[in-house]
């Protein structure tokens, strides 16, 4: 049984990881933007069953063969860092548009929205990430099956993350709308994500040092 401090504290980072604007977010608000709500809901159905995905992966034990084989789970880090990164750049570099910002993108249909999202969720590395570094430390086997409180907590970050993005789906027309009439807040709201990203990204690199 995990304890409702540990709970609290771990759902207060999957709020902070779901802030985060990542690759979940900006395609959720670019489909958004271009093909409605209604189109934005269908993809944000994907994201969430991938976030399922790597829920029950973890709990299953993935995680656990990931950092049993120590070579695979740095790479593994590494990669997400450099990804995170890029991330970064493309927030900051001359040119780039905020997620905000609408983007041409083509009408799909029902099941490719569904399948673009779940896809977007799976091959998300902050996802995983969050999974293969943050979700281990709260559990305690001392306070009982390990299973039962991966899942309690998979099931925390599924909810909080869902929200989070259903949330950002259904209001991204507003919120483009008021970047429009505050255009100087859409190169604040690049930077701000690029130093989040770009943080995040320097610290999983820090560790990866500290680890050689």
């Amino acid at each position: 049984m995990i304890l409702t401090s540990g709970l609290l504290v771990f759902a207060a980072a999957a709020l902070l990881m779901a802030l985060t604007p990542g690759p979940n977010m900006i395609y959720l608000i670019s489909r958004s933007l271009c093909q409605g709500k209604r189109a934005g809901v269908i993809s944000w159905t994907g994201v969430v069953v991938g976030f399922t995905v790597h829920m029950c992966s973890a709990a299953l034990g993935l995680t656990a063969l990931f950092m049993a084989v120590p070579l695979g789970y740095e790479i593994l880090k590494m990669a997400g860092a450099l990804y995170l990164v890029w991330l970064a750049w493309q927030s900051v570099r001359p040119g780039a548009r905020s997620p905000f910002e609408p983007k041409a993108l083509p009408d799909e249909s029902t099941h490719r929205l569904f399948t673009m999202g779940l896809l977007t969720s799976i091959l998300n590395p902050k996802v995983a990430i969050f999974y293969l570094s943050v979700l281990p430390q709260f559990i305690v086997p001392a306070h009982g099956s390990v299973l039962s409180q991966s899942l309690t907590l998979g099931f925390t970050q599924v909810l909080i993350g869902a929200t989070i993005n259903l949330l950002v789906t259904l209001c991204a027309a507003n919120i483009a709308r008021w970047f429009a009439r505050n255009r100087h807040w859409l190169a604040v709201q690049r930077y701000v994500m690029g130093a989040v990203l770009g943080g995040l990204a320097l610290r999983l690199l820090a560790e990866q040092r500290r680890a050689v």
